[in-house]
């Protein structure tokens, strides 16, 4: 169901894009400094999972849909941008060692990471651009978007989830000092802010 050339020549450019920093490594990079390795990793796989709900959309026509009715991407660039304000606002004002040391569950980073992807519209459209040209029409469409989704998803997850731990381990060092720690949350919620200052810039600009 799944022309092997072309499924091997697609890995080297889902690579390229899981290598390409984004708003998703930024979001992971900020979890892991913010609450540590385990939500880092956690965000990591629900943006993961983000984008195979993006791939599966794709693969049944969500292109079709946004391209009859522009305001749905509209809707989503706002709805993500609204969200990311948010986090910005929560973020700066929760300390970091708020409850003895408490961390942002992982269960939450999760949501998180999914909802982040799932309104970044940039991600399906790269998808729709990308995706079809290793697509034989002659197999079954769905099961070879799927794949390639596979493929996206376990490369994003490894090289966020990457950046995240690594993170992590800064701020666990960092949070020791209370300076730091007001510097650390500043960072994070200036990293959503800006994140989400981007999709408003692109929403209204040509």
């Amino acid at each position: 169901m799944i022309d092997p050339i072309l499924f091997l020549a697609f890995i080297p450019a889902a690579l390229a894009l899981n290598l390409t920093p984004g708003a998703d490594m930024m979001f992971c990079f900020a979890q892991g400094a913010r609450s540590g390795p385990r939500a880092a990793l956690a965000a990591s796989a629900g943006i993961s999972a983000g984008a195979l709900v993006h791939v599966a959309l794709a693969g049944m026509g969500l292109g079709a849909l946004v391209v009859a009715f522009p305001w749905v991407f509209g809707a989503i660039r706002w709805i993500g941008a609204a969200y990311l304000v948010w986090l910005a606002w929560k973020t700066w004002h929760t300390p970091l060692t708020e409850g003895g040391g408490h961390v942002r569950p992982s269960s939450r980073a999760f949501r998180d990471g999914l909802i982040v992807n799932l309104s970044n519209p940039k991600v399906i459209l790269f998808i729709l651009a990308l995706v079809p040209q290793f697509i034989d029409p002659a197999l079954p469409v769905l099961p070879q978007f799927l794949a390639c989704g596979a493929v996206l998803a376990v490369g994003g997850f490894v090289v966020n989830g990457l950046v995240g731990v690594f993170s992590g381990r800064i701020g666990r060092v960092l949070v020791q000092s209370p300076r730091a720690e007001r510097g650390l949350r500043g960072a994070s919620s200036t990293i959503f802010a800006a994140l989400a200052a981007r999709i408003g810039w692109e929403a209204i600009g040509p």
